[in-house]
């Protein structure tokens, strides 16, 4: 259970049936979560996460595409969310879905 505030959740599903769901609540500052924000933004593709971007519990900030995880250098929420953005934008173009 997420304890915070919620301060941005969309989801929004295409004529594909693709999803993209962002979900960020804030949060009291941890040594986990130093920026005081709970995230997960994902992009599901045909039942299947293509890209998150989330930082779960003691996971810390971290990105995933397709099947591979990396750490995310967490650097803001637009930013966030604009990283997040250029992902999936340029996953549909490399697969024909724009």
């Amino acid at each position: 259970m997420v304890r915070g505030r919620l301060v941005l959740h969309e989801k929004v599903t295409d004529d594909l049936g693709n999803t993209v769901e962002m979900k960020i609540w804030q949060v009291p500052v941890s040594e986990d979560k130093p920026h005081g924000y709970k995230y997960s933004l994902v992009y599901i593709v045909g039942g299947e996460r293509i890209i998150g971007y989330d930082n779960a519990e003691e996971k810390g900030d971290h990105r995933h595409f397709m099947r591979k995880e990396s750490s995310y250098p967490f650097r803001g929420l637009r930013r966030l969310v604009r990283d997040f953005e250029t992902d999936v934008h340029s996953y549909k173009e490399k697969h024909y879905e724009s």
